[in-house]
């Protein structure tokens, strides 16, 4: 990193995307911070835990908040989720939400926006119009000035490309702009404070989601039983996982025929956890039936929720 510059101010602070569903948050944070720490998938309500990506600047740090995102509930799952985010809102010093340049401004953005600023009026907030690189300029300057219309005059307005990385430094700059001054809370070269088996977890969970149809995202949760040191080699890790669902059916679908699926799964999953942990790991998964265990208090706390 960079040598910071003793006479600028430094800033630092907590940052949080907002949007519906497939707007961009995840790939934004694993833009932003530079590596994979948000699962990212095509099927709404993926992310179901607030994973902490840490931006290093020599002029600030960003800790980007990712949540599960707000949705009208169903389960007590889905309650206890929209909690967690309704507490993250009002503790975070920006609130950025996302319209991505290819889609109209719909009910489900103004719903979002209602519902942050009701919950959290004091906390400073910025709009962003993602995924820039999938239209024309004429696109991207409409849908700058719908959104602009939308939030207010006053309020920033940032165009950004994750994929591209497009005016990623300048949402960096906007974000720290509107951030306290204060030193950094976390050490350089850090890039998220969750467990090493919380992103294990994620990650089994998003190559299980992969391809999958059916409404399988809000009934897969995974466990990571146990991390052992291979015996007798020092290069290696034996990495434990059970993965819950609800009902036979869908285990059924999790393992495929002959358990063919479920390979393709491990084998997904493992090269992301030895990219993550930089080393060789054996992984082994078990799919199990938790009857129901959204609508269940003891199974969710069993689960990590």
């Amino acid at each position: 990193m960079a040598n910071r510059d003793k006479n600028a101010e430094f800033r630092s602070g907590f940052v949080c995307f907002v949007g519906r569903p497939n707007t961009g948050k995840s790939t934004l944070t694993n833009a932003l911070v530079g590596s994979k720490i948000a699962i990212t998938s095509s099927r709404p309500q993926t992310t179901r835990h607030t994973i902490r990506g840490i931006v290093h600047r020599p002029h600030t740090q960003l800790i980007l908040v990712d949540t599960p995102g707000l949705h009208r509930p169903r389960t007590l799952l889905g309650q206890r989720l929209n909690d967690l985010v309704r507490d993250t809102y009002s503790e975070v010093d920006v609130i950025a939400q996302c319209f991505p340049a290819d889609e109209r401004i719909g009910p489900g953005d103004r719903w979002i926006l209602e519902q942050v600023r009701t919950v959290a009026p004091k906390t400073k907030f910025i709009g962003l119009v993602t995924k820039i690189d999938k239209v024309g300029k004429q696109r991207v300057v409409e849908q700058l000035l719908a959104v602009s219309q939308l939030l207010g005059g006053d309020t920033d307005v940032v165009p950004v490309s994750a994929t591209s990385a497009e005016n990623l430094e300048t949402l960096v700059d906007v974000l720290s702009s509107n951030m306290p001054e204060g030193p950094a809370f976390y050490p350089d070269g850090e890039l998220t404070d969750e467990p090493e088996e919380t992103l294990m977890a994620e990650l089994i969970r998003e190559a299980a989601l992969e391809g999958v149809r059916d409404e399988l995202p809000h009934s897969l949760a995974v466990v990571i039983e146990e991390v052992l040191p291979r015996e007798g080699r020092d290069d290696m890790l034996d990495v434990h996982a059970l993965l819950y669902v609800e009902r036979p059916s869908q285990k059924a679908i999790v393992i495929g025929k002959g358990g063919s699926r479920l390979r393709e799964v491990g084998t997904n999953a493992r090269k992301q956890i030895e990219h993550l942990l930089g080393t060789r790991i054996y992984l082994d998964l078990h799919v199990k039936v938790a009857k129901d265990w959204q609508r269940d208090p003891k199974q969710l706390g069993r689960l990590g929720f």
